[in-house]
């Protein structure tokens, strides 16, 4: 997979130092997969390891990421703010260390009026690392940052 060219605060709400995804690497309407390498300085290290809220906002920001691109580029609408509202089932197997690539797919289970369901898998390389689904609230709020 190569890099979808766009600046990914384009396509999510978040602004530095709370952005936990470097790259967008493949998108459609069903589905988004990104990238973050873990940087020393992410507001979620502490002793070098990528602590679990890290990973959890990594996947949500995955999923705005990919919604972002598709509203912005494929619907001409503006990014929307979302909520995470539930996780299920999230099963964290290790954190990743400073320095490491998270590789995260995310897919559409369900989408009914305002709520999403996703199922998202990070790995590092080939080993997963986490797994799970999520419940994203999203809102008619555009974000006013990306217009």
């Amino acid at each position: 997979m190569r890099e979808i060219e766009t600046d990914i605060v384009n396509v999510i709400p978040q602004r530095p130092p709370f952005v936990m995804v470097d790259k967008l690497l493949a998108v459609d309407e069903e589905s988004a997969c990104a990238q973050l390498v873990v940087a020393s300085d992410n507001i979620f290290v502490e002793n070098r390891l990528f602590v679990e809220a890290g990973i959890v906002e990594h996947i949500a920001q995955t999923c705005a990421a990919g919604m972002g691109f598709v509203n912005r580029n494929t619907l001409n609408n503006k990014v929307k703010i979302g909520f995470l509202s539930a996780i299920r089932n999230l099963a964290i197997t290790r954190l990743p260390k400073v320095g490491e690539t998270l590789t995260t797919h995310v897919s559409m289970l369900e989408h009914v009026m305002e709520m999403a369901l996703i199922a998202a898998n990070v790995k590092i390389g080939d080993e997963t690392i986490a797994e799970g689904a999520m419940k994203i609230f999203i809102t008619d709020i555009e974000n006013e940052n990306n217009s």
